[in-house]
């Protein structure tokens, strides 16, 4: 048991910087000057409500 406890803290944690740094490369990108190009050039692709969008399973 006490080896569980830190272990799920360890996967939260690291599930926590992951979303931290996709939303920040994201923002990042939609600003920069280049998406902004692209986005004018091909048209704004619709915004995924969740990372399971990108599910397999999904038939969207």
């Amino acid at each position: 048991m006490n080896t569980i406890i830190p272990i799920v803290i360890y996967i939260v944690g690291l599930f926590i910087l992951y979303i931290v740094i996709e939303t920040a490369v994201r923002r990042g990108i939609n600003s920069s000057i280049i998406g902004q190009f692209l986005e004018k050039k091909y048209g704004i692709k619709g915004d995924k409500k969740s990372f399971l969008d990108d599910d397999l399973d999904n038939d969207k």
